[in-house]
């Protein structure tokens, strides 16, 4: 075999002028039926007057513009008030089922199980209907997303703590450190970098969940947009402004999960190493 045959010649045979000439002919005909499939959605929608002025000028008026980014802020501040306390219940449910203690270690281990296992839009209604609570909808929502992804973000803790090389723990603990500082000092420090990817996807997935709340009537991007649906019968507007919306939002943690990735990473900043029998803590400046 020459240098320059590709190595994928080895799998299957170089298709001939035939074949290659099949090939076009299938591609051709392909793109030709996507089109056509498209052709007749854009022709059915339009038959049903959703690309009028009518349908579209609610997103150009300033109250229903207010509107939506009412329902925009009520979106991320419900974000926030779950994201970190399901980082902290993560961090705790995390550490717990790496515990020495049985008594810690079992009940960390059945409240992730648990948790993770319940579809999420099911616990929101469950804490909804418990009823009771003083600021309606809000708070069973903001306890739904922390307990599910909290329980997911102890899976990401525990697999980053156990990720970071045993010679690390096994040195802390030569230096006479108690576990708890090994934890704290050495191992927690140096897994961030590790599952600083999957945090930030987990936050992601968080600003997303919470269009669930659309089912309990809570504030938010998807109440928003039910109000003006229910006004303007502009589904379809509403659909796609809605997720433009969400996939501005996501694009922008993507990019700030990049920027930190790519700083920590190059920098090693906060991280906590034993090297020599020392504890070295490595410093950007």
């Amino acid at each position: 075999m020459g240098g320059d045959e590709p190595m994928t010649a080895v799998l299957f045979d170089v298709p001939g002028p035939r074949a290659r000439r099949r090939h076009r002919i299938i591609a051709v005909l392909t793109m030709l039926a996507l089109l056509g499939i498209a052709a007749i959605i854009i022709w059915k929608l339009a038959a049903e007057d959703q690309f009028t002025a009518a349908q579209w000028e609610p997103f150009v008026t300033p109250a229903l513009m207010r509107l939506l980014l009412e329902g925009l802020g009520w979106t991320m501040l419900i974000s926030v008030m779950a994201i970190v306390p399901a980082v902290l219940v993560g961090t705790v449910l995390g550490v717990g089922k790496l515990s020495d203690h049985g008594w810690l270690r079992w009940p960390a281990w059945l409240v992730v199980e648990f948790f993770r296992a319940v579809p999420l839009l099911m616990l929101i209604i469950f804490f909804w209907s418990l009823q009771g609570f003083p600021i309606g909808a809000l708070l069973p929502l903001v306890l739904g997303l922390t307990l599910y992804n909290g329980s997911v973000l102890a899976e990401v803790f525990r697999a980053g703590i156990q990720a970071v090389p045993h010679g690390q723990a096994e040195a802390a603990y030569a230096l006479g450190m108690r576990k708890t500082q090994v934890m704290r000092i050495v191992l927690l420090p140096q897994a961030v970098r590790i599952m600083l990817p999957s945090i930030v996807s987990q936050c992601v997935v968080v600003l997303k969940d919470t269009s669930l709340g659309f089912y309990i009537l809570a504030p938010g991007l998807t109440f928003a947009g039910r109000e003006l649906w229910r006004t303007f019968n502009n589904y379809l507007a509403v659909a796609i402004v809605l997720m433009a919306i969400y996939i501005a939002l996501n694009l922008i943690l993507t990019w700030i999960a990049t920027m930190l990735e790519r700083r920590l990473s190059g920098s090693g900043a906060g991280s906590v190493r034993i090297v020599a029998g020392q504890v070295q803590t490595s410093n950007p400046n």
